[in-house]
């Protein structure tokens, strides 16, 4: 498998063990559809081997560790099971001792499908794979998803209540650092010159790098549920791109509420979905598609950034044109779209940002900066600064 693939689940039981050459943590945590878990009691580790449909095996040391899943009896309210893994080691990154996670049906011993994250550096844990539900099926999609913070990052993400004394000098420098950037503007830059203010009452608009459009239609606020796409090509004479779409939302002091990507398709209860696999839309085809309900998104958050990343490090010089474009999901009508037409050599690039205006109305601004980031949690620094 390669990350953010995934495959359907032949066998009600599975089991997932990861390996690496050194001994490593491995545990699962139960997610309701908020990608949150329900209480600890969701956090099932060599500490808590069991929860409902889901047991922990240890190796021993002598062999991997195991999360094995039986879906029948997983809880209806619970979305997915992410396996996790971290070196025992403290301190250990992942750099050079790649783990392998293999996919079993845990009756049968038959190997499903195996995964191996690629090209890991000051990773402390990771979430290497996920058993999910989707229409009423179980699947496993491999993630590799790093954090530098070890298995407690993770496990405070997902809703885990840690303590540890580590953690306490950790944490004030970052309500600290927000104050020190001013508070989001009223509006975001000024559009290209002789543009004027742009919205969509003349139809479909057509964005340059820091232009920015209303998103206003017959003199009334766009506040339905739109899609954004996300798209790009290979280069000529180039191998497949893999590349994956996020967006990050952001509080009025650019602070980092969530975000929604391929290992957390959903943020904002609801109001923002990731679809998770490559669709074709009207025109060009999407890549990827990302569903954000306008009218829905909290109070609190006053900011969209659109990313996109190459986890696998192809740099965007490999592109030969990347493109947003932002759909009305009633009608199916593209608002607007943005055409990338200058690549660099990097691994991230921010698409496009919403803000939402005092006025209640979002404004939608182009960007196309690039940044070093594989990852979508290496975009929210930089696309804090974009807002």
């Amino acid at each position: 498998m390669t990350p953010g693939s995934n495959i359907p689940l032949s066998a009600a039981r599975v089991t997932v063990d990861v390996a690496a050459p050194v001994r490593l943590d491995v545990s699962g945590l139960l997610l309701t559809g908020d990608g949150k878990v329900r209480s600890d009691d969701d956090f099932i580790f060599y500490n808590q081997p069991s929860g409902p449909g889901v047991t922990y095996r240890s190796g021993g040391g002598t062999a991997p560790d195991a999360i094995t899943v039986d879906t029948a009896a997983v809880p209806p309210g619970i979305e997915k099971i992410v396996v996790t893994a971290s070196p025992d080691a403290a301190g250990q990154t992942f750099q050079g001792i790649e783990p392998t996670a293999t996919i079993r049906d845990a009756d049968g011993g038959a190997v499903l499908a195996t995964f191996t994250p690629p090209q890991l550096g000051t990773e402390t844990a990771l979430v290497v794979v996920e058993i999910y539900r989707r229409g009423g099926q179980w699947k496993a999609r491999a993630v590799g998803q790093g954090y530098a913070n070890g298995l407690a990052g993770i496990a405070t993400d997902f809703g885990v209540t840690v303590e540890e004394p580590a953690a306490a000098p950790a944490a004030p420098p970052q309500p600290t650092a927000p104050p020190v950037a001013p508070p989001m503007p009223a509006a975001p830059p000024a559009p290209a010159p002789g543009s004027g203010k742009i919205n969509l009452d003349k139809g479909r608009v057509s964005l340059q790098k820091n232009q920015t459009v209303s998103l206003v239609k017959g003199g009334r606020p766009l506040l339905s549920q739109v899609r954004m796409g996300l798209g790009w090509e290979p280069a000529f004479r180039g191998g497949d791109i893999d590349l994956d779409a996020s967006v990050i939302a952001y509080g009025p002091q650019r602070n980092h509420v969530d975000s929604c990507y391929f290992g957390k398709l959903t943020i904002l209860k609801g109001a923002v979905k990731h679809s998770g696999d490559n669709l074709t839309g009207e025109g060009a085809g999407d890549d990827e598609v990302i569903v954000v309900d306008l009218g829905r998104i909290p109070q609190e958050v006053t900011g969209l950034v659109f990313t996109v990343n190459s986890f696998s490090g192809q740099k965007f010089t490999d592109v030969a044109k990347a493109y947003c474009r932002l759909v009305d999901a009633a009608t199916e009508e593209e608002l607007v779209r943005f055409d990338l037409t200058q690549a660099e050599p990097q691994t991230g690039v921010m698409m496009a940002k919403l803000i939402r205006q005092y006025s209640g109305e979002w404004e939608m601004t182009a960007l196309g900066d690039f940044v070093k980031a594989r990852t979508v949690r290496n975009m929210v620094d930089p696309g804090a600064k974009a807002l």
